[in-house]
């Protein structure tokens, strides 16, 4: 069987102005990196945003059960479905996420799809890209240094540096760097203080460029944040540094969606990249929105489960760009279910009937959170080359006994030609079902009142409690006058509980919250729920120790 990165380096890709013209683009508003990559020009993201807004688009989201360590092949299906949309002859598109390279070398492998169901040229988007990345982290860590150099020149701020909570960000998992000490050497070398790592696509920075709509409202976003607090307890914001200007120039290019094709010429875009378990987990919203612009079927992921990506989408994505979901594929695996009924990683491939019966419980509750959200739901069987037809079958069996539209999916293995019969049932899902979307929640609600909302519908959770830490940030909040800010639950995507050892559908525990943390340029609360971290660590034998590269420049290993 070939690798990913085979299938990848056989296919023919078309030169990117012919992919772009696919959907109504000129070659006057794409601005080519190489022959295959391209970004849109600021003027046809103002053009095709603002008719993405009034474009009678249907709005496809792509989330999952409980996933295993490996991922349940999300990205995959919402390749594969636009593939199959596209060949019925519908205009679809899609957007997801650009990947991050610490994750890309550590555990989780590259995001760029699987099989024949991928965006190209899998090794750019997976390695650098278009530089996006790059920027946001450059443009988070310029303003670390103005600060400690606003320290260092006499603090008229009165920083205490005890209370600045803005770390510096890289693309790269390193567990070493998430508690450190800047600053040392003497008194040329800065103010020393305490510090601290978190992964680039943690930042604030990330998170606010994916739900910005201009350069205008990037900055405004930006003058927002809050990095500090005075030995008085009061806020510092970014705009008090007066640096704004410079990090929206920074981010200049990062702003503007990347456009690239699937292994079938399907053109897709790959912009933004804020984890799901620590920020909202969607591609940028000016991608979506733009997207929605150019096509008639526009597909989009949420990252991890129900419980996080897709409930964040709901309530803050959703909200933010006043979109209205058409319907929300559920992608459920054989191994999925069988993990979430008992079974151990190691024993995931052997066949196990008895597990998936157990297992339908989570997928259950999923179903049940999304239509929580009056959103019509489908269910995605993304077929693994292990599962045994009789898992296949009983899987639709399961389905058919809680009546919910699903369908067979082999995208990896055959393209869009194994994702016909979804594409199908999603058409009609869209056709026959009305969307009635609305948030969970009211933004007039206090903190507290949308945490519990969260936590006990759509995680089942009995009840919240807090540290005393967390009920002093939740005074601070009142006091800074952000009450009104939605919420984004920093938890674990293993379990639909805070705790990743509870499986299937937990019930009759309690969330608890030792943290929440103030992105007020994002426009979100964080309560930090179990043991989530910001730099995420290696794994004992890390993907990149597989990757390799030969003479031509072929890679290998990268999947």
């Amino acid at each position: 069987m070939k690798s990913d990165v085979e299938i990848a380096q056989e296919a023919e890709l078309e030169p990117i102005d012919e992919v772009a013209q696919k959907i109504g683009l000129t070659s006057e508003e794409i601005e080519p990196r190489g022959d295959h990559e391209a970004k849109l020009s600021l003027e046809a993201v103002r053009k095709y945003k603002d008719e993405g807004e009034d474009h009678d688009s249907n709005l496809i989201l792509v989330t999952t059960m409980t996933p295993t360590r490996g991922g349940e092949g999300k990205t995959t299906i919402t390749i594969g479905l636009t593939q199959a949309l596209w060949q019925l002859d519908k205009k679809a598109m899609l957007g997801i996420r650009e990947p991050s390279i610490g994750p890309t070398m550590g555990i989780k492998g590259g995001a760029a799809g699987g099989g024949y169901s991928q965006v190209l040229p899998m090794e750019d988007i997976n390695l650098h890209f278009t530089g996006d990345l790059h920027a946001i982290t450059i443009a988070h860590n310029l303003v670390g240094a103005v600060i400690n150099n606003h320290m260092h020149r006499g603090n008229e701020l009165n920083i205490d540096a005890r209370k600045i909570v803005w770390p510096r960000v890289m693309d790269m998992n390193d567990r070493a760097l998430r508690n450190t000490v800047v600053g040392l050497g003497g008194r040329s070398d800065g103010m020393p203080h305490e510090n601290s790592f978190g992964i680039t696509a943690s930042s604030e920075v990330m998170a606010i460029l994916c739900l910005t709509e201009s350069i205008t409202e990037l900055k405004e976003r930006l003058s927002k944040v809050v990095v500090a607090y005075t030995h008085e307890n009061e806020p510092v914001f970014l705009e008090d540094f007066g640096c704004v200007g410079a990090m929206a120039s920074l981010l200049k290019h990062a702003i503007k969606p990347n456009l690239v094709q699937t292994i079938e010429g399907v053109p897709a875009f790959v912009h933004g990249g804020p984890f799901a378990n620590i920020a909202h987990g969607t591609s940028s919203l000016i991608s979506t929105k733009i997207g929605m612009g150019l096509s008639d079927y526009f597909v989009t992921e949420a990252g991890f489960g129900s419980d996080l990506g897709a409930e964040k989408f709901f309530n803050i994505v959703c909200r933010e760009g006043d979109l209205k979901p058409d319907v929300a594929v559920m992608v459920a695996t054989v191994r999925a279910l069988k993990r979430q009924g008992g079974v151990s990683r190691k024993n995931l491939d052997e066949e196990n009937l008895e597990a998936l019966k157990q297992g339908l419980s989570n997928l259950d509750k999923h179903l049940r959170n999304v239509q929580m959200f009056g959103v019509p739901v489908v269910v995605a069987i993304n077929r693994f080359s292990q599962d045994t037809q009789a898992e296949i079958d009983h899987l639709k069996g399961l389905c058919e006994k809680i009546e919910v539209p699903h369908a067979v999916a082999e995208v990896h293995q055959k393209g869009g030609k194994g994702g016909i019969e979804l594409a199908e049932e999603v058409m009609k899902t869209c056709e026959e079902e009305g969307s009635e979307f609305s948030p969970l929640y009211s933004l007039n609600e206090p903190p507290k009142d949308k945490i519990y909302d969260v936590a006990t519908k759509i995680y089942g959770a009995k009840d919240v409690v807090y540290t005393p830490e967390a009920e002093r940030d939740l005074k601070r909040i009142n006091r800074m006058g952000l009450d009104d800010l939605p919420i984004c639950v920093s938890k674990t995507h293993y379990s639909l509980s805070d705790d990743r050892s509870l499986r299937g559908r937990p019930t009759g525990f309690k969330v608890k919250i030792r943290r929440v943390r103030v992105n007020s340029g994002a426009g979100f609360l964080i309560p930090m729920a179990g043991d989530i971290t910001t730099m995420p660590g290696l794994p004992r034998r890390p993907a990149a120790l597989d990757i390799d590269i030969d003479e031509e420049g072929n890679i290998t290993g990268l999947f």
